[in-house]
Formats: structure tokens, sequence, C-alpha cells
């Protein structure tokens, strides 16, 4: 079973308005609200791939409710840790004449001690936890050390780990050697404390944490592509060039293409394929992680793949 964490999950309240005017009243054209986190968007793609997976984290109040109600309507299997405080409520807003998209990011709530055990209770009685997947920020007050705990429940247990988050939960999180790292380029950065600017760069700080212990380091690169280093393979995936409608969850469905190349008996380098068709296919679409698996399908033959030796000319090309 794969099982995806999302400590800090959120709804998301998606505005369009024609054009943003400050300080005068905007007439909203239409909204929509989703299930939204970056564990629960690796789970719907999963799900809709047609792989088992079940979600994990922290809800409370209405809004969990209803963000729990939402992930079962989808057929998303979860099982969540109630919380005393409320889920936390994204907004973004599109300006479709800009076609911009500007996102205001709640905190979330305080989780209280005994919750956090709760928590580390349930991780403890997985049923056979194939890979687990621990994604996004920490919610206000709590520790990164609950990454390593969580990690190191899994691991025990004989679980592969991904990890994708930032700051000082991705620096306490490598000290137990996951499987996998999803950093883009300016977490990589804040993780070696390094200010990387060019391709060699990225592939030397990505090979220190493999020879760390880190089996896969993904650096994720926007249009540039997915960066994969490990002890023996570097490749670089570009994606084909699509009309961008919305960016957000690109990097999740990237991790959960990834997951799917591997629980398919694909080689790292096809897995890295999955990997950028998944995130492309995101951006076609509007909402959270919305892609589909026939336009994953269809994308990832147009993929371009870069080998050692490669690599130099592909980014400077692109």
């Amino acid at each position: 079973m794969i099982y995806t964490i999302t400590l800090n999950p959120a709804l998301d309240r998606n505005i369009w308005i024609k054009k943003v005017r400050y300080d005068d009243s905007n007439r909203i054209q239409k909204e929509e609200r989703y299930a939204a986190g970056k564990g629960i968007d690796v789970s719907r793609v999963l799900t809709a791939f047609g792989i088992r997976n079940k979600a994990l984290g922290f809800v409370g109040g209405f809004d969990g409710e209803e963000m729990e109600g939402r992930l079962i309507n989808e057929g998303i299997s979860c099982n969540f840790t109630k919380i005393s405080g409320e889920t936390r409520t994204n907004i973004i807003i599109y300006d479709t004449q800009k076609k911009s998209q500007t996102i205001f990011s709640a905190r979330g709530p305080e989780i209280l001690p005994y919750e956090l055990m709760r928590m580390i209770q349930l991780v403890e009685k997985l049923e056979n936890p194939e890979i687990v997947i621990i994604s996004g920020s920490l919610p206000p007050g709590v520790n990164p050390e609950i990454y390593y705990k969580i990690m190191e429940i899994a691991k025990n247990m004989g679980s592969k780990i991904v990890l994708d988050t930032d700051g000082e939960a991705l620096k306490k999180g490598i000290q137990i050697a996951p499987d996998i790292i999803k950093p883009n380029v300016h977490e990589l950065s804040r993780l070696s404390g390094q200010d990387l600017r060019n391709i060699q760069q990225i592939i030397s700080t990505a090979q220190t944490f493999c020879d760390q212990g880190t089996r896969t380091v993904l650096v994720s690169m926007g249009a540039r592509g997915i960066l994969l280093v490990s002890k023996k393979e570097r490749y670089l995936a570009v994606p084909p060039q699509v009309k961008v409608v919305n960016t957000i969850g690109a990097g999740d469905s990237a991790i959960a293409g990834f997951v799917f190349g591997m629980v398919s008996g694909k080689t790292p380098r096809e897995a890295l394929a999955c990997a950028v068709a998944a995130g492309t296919a995101t951006t076609l679409r509007p909402g959270p992680a919305l892609c589909t698996k026939d336009d994953f399908l269809e994308l990832v033959p147009q993929v371009k793949l870069y080998q050692e030796g490669e690599i130099n000319n592909a980014v400077t090309n692109k």
C-alpha cells in the first residue's frame, strides 16, 4: 500500500475574476473549492492513475469535514487524524484578463501534543506500507522532529520513503536518508546553503546528498524539466511546450508520476519521464493536481530525456 502524509492540508478556495481592481468591488465570475495539500495532491493523481493509496493527515472543524467529504466523493481513500483546531483555507485568485494567479496561503491550525501522538500511533499501525510519501509544510508550532519520527517508523517497517518539504523540515528529514527527495532549485539552494545558478552546481549539490545516503534526488526546474541524480545515474527530462493554465500541484503530480513509474516496474529513466508528463498534464487544467490519465499517457512520449554528457547542452539550448 502507498500512503501519503499531509500534516497541514487545506481547503483551496479558487476564485476567477475578469480583472482585479484594487480598492474597488470585484465581481466573482466563478468559484470552486478543492481539498488540497501536497500529499493530498499526490493521492489525487495516483487515484486517477488507478494506483491504490491512502491519504493521511490532520483535519479539524467544519472545513476539515468538508475536505474529507470532498476527497471521499473523488474516490480517494483517507484516514485522517481529528484535531481540535480548524483546517486552514487557502485563497487562489485567477485574473482571467492578465492570465495570472495570486495565492494566499493560511498558516494552519495549532496541533496539540496528544494529537501528534495520535498521528504517530496511526503510522505505527499502517498495514504493509510499501511507499510512504511525506509532503508539505508543518502546522504552526510543530517541530520538524515529527517528520524524522514518522520516517524512522516507516523505515523500520520496510517502507520506501519519499520526502517533499522545505526548510528545517527537509534538513531534519534527510538525516534519516529518505529514498527520494524532490526539492526545486530554490529549496535545494536553501538546503545546501549555496546560491545554485548553473546545472553543474545543481548536479554536484544533489550528488552530495546522494553520497550522504539519499538514493535519488529529483530537482524540479520549471520549464527546464526535472533532473534525476543518484549514485549511478544522472538524467534530465524536459517537458514539451504546452499552454499552461495552472501551476498549482504540478510538483506534487510529478511525484505521483514518478511513484507510478516505480510501482509499474519502470527504470528510473522511464519513471522520470512519467514524473515530467504528470506534472505537465496538471498545468493543462485549472485546480490542484487535476491531471487526467489520458493527458498523462499522451504526454509521456513527448518528454525529451537526456543522459549525463547531454545535460549541459540541453539546458543551454532550452
